[in-house]
């Protein structure tokens, strides 16, 4: 469980948490009560006292549109935002934003941006639901937001020359950063283990942004950076669970990536068991195919990967949410709509498509229609929303 959870979060299983969070969190006002009458002497004997009502559903009020909306974030370029972006969350009620691309114009402008979209939320759109705005701040490479208010930020590899304590101070500099113009969520650190020679794989090892070679070294500088970014008060999503540190191509510009060496057990998992243990507010699962744990899936669509080791052997009850399933060329062979419901499907929380914004709408009515025909699969989906919706009462300020 969290240490972020207020004390009413705290209270009672997993089903009876969430309750409390829509319930309480997310409640709208109800009329007041009328004066109750002054009671008549009567000789008569007393009626027997009414059975008390079932606790409200915590959904009502909720459409359904709405409640799939939570469970997907959709990408706005920062530097050349479009109309699509915008009309996902006031249309198509999308509840959650990423900020992708790269800008260098600074604070002001990354926060003229933000509000332009936190102004979408309202009763209609995300049930006056805060979003979560997320970007990739990792450093080195991969680092969205630069110019006027941003640090230059050094590699992961870079980071881990660092002692924990220098790295966690610099990181939660980082995070007033991000929180300053309203990103409350930083889709990192990586925690993948590059242990192959010459470490050097393509999507990790070659761009730096491994925290060293050993499980060690990954661990306890991830996890520093994860601890100055939450001092902040922003989240984290450590990734790429169960990891990329030895796929030899990169899964956004490249089909059939697939790592044959990592299993259940392996000590590459272990580092994002010692991540979980740290308490991130995600972790996300990355799209390859593990074929000595899932020969046949995509990791983000393997209840294996997601549901028996995440939720299962990690023990992991928190976000959990999928690279990039808009854009990448390792999922091009599936429609974006079945994408999304192959992924609510393997227990993931939330569907990011961040790279072509332009697939949200097709995915979310595939969802929907699922939903409308499946009542399993819309319960899962009202599961995955209510781990949202969790995560928002944990790490955001309620609507007003």
């Amino acid at each position: 469980m969290s240490s972020r959870r207020a004390p009413w979060v705290t209270l009672g299983v997993v089903v009876t948490l969430g309750a409390a969070v829509l319930a309480v969190w997310f409640a709208r006002p109800a009329a007041a009560p009328e004066a109750a009458p002054k009671p008549v002497p009567s000789s008569a004997t007393p009626s027997p006292s009414p059975t008390p009502s079932a606790t409200p559903d915590p959904w009502d009020g909720w459409t359904l549109e709405q409640q799939v909306g939570q469970v997907f974030m959709v990408g706005v370029n920062v530097g050349d935002p479009k109309a699509v972006s915008t009309s996902a969350i006031r249309d198509d009620h999308v509840g959650n934003l990423f900020l992708q691309g790269r800008t260098t114009a600074g604070a002001d402008a990354v926060r003229s941006l933000v509000d332009s979209f936190t102004a979408l939320v309202g009763p209609t759109s995300t049930h006056s639901t805060p979003l979560l705005v997320a970007t990739d701040q990792e450093g080195g490479e991969v680092q969205v937001l630069r110019g006027p208010g941003f640090s230059t930020i050094p590699s992961a590899l870079e980071q881990a020359s660092l002692s924990p304590a220098a790295l966690q101070s610099r990181a939660a500099t980082w995070g007033s950063e991000l929180a300053a113009v309203g990103v409350n969520l930083d889709l990192a650190p990586v925690m993948d283990l590059v242990d192959g020679v010459p470490a050097d794989n393509p999507p990790v090892g070659a761009l730096d942004r491994s925290y060293g070679f050993t499980a060690d070294s990954v661990t306890t500088h991830a996890n520093a950076f994860s601890a100055g970014l939450s001092s902040a008060g922003v989240g984290v999503s450590i990734k790429h669970f169960p990891g990329l540190g030895r796929v030899t191509a990169n899964t956004d510009d490249t089909a059939g990536v697939t790592d044959s060496v990592t299993t259940r057990d392996d000590a590459s998992v272990g580092v994002f068991r010692a991540g979980i243990a740290a308490d991130p507010m995600s972790v996300m699962v990355s799209t390859a195919i593990y074929s000595r744990i899932d020969p046949d899936n995509p990791a983000a669509f393997s209840s294996t990967v997601v549901t028996g080791m995440l939720r299962g052997d990690l023990g992991y009850d928190g976000l959990v949410v999928t690279d990039d399933l808009s854009g990448a060329t390792q999922v091009v062979a599936w429609e974006p709509g079945e994408r999304a419901v192959l992924a609510l499907q393997a227990g993931v929380d939330l569907v990011l498509v961040s790279k072509d914004p332009t697939v949200a709408h097709e995915m979310v009515t595939a969802v929907l229609d699922r939903a409308r025909s499946d009542p399993a699969f819309a319960a899962q989906v009202r599961a995955a929303a209510q781990r949202v919706l969790v995560a928002k009462g944990e790490w955001l300020s309620p609507a007003p």
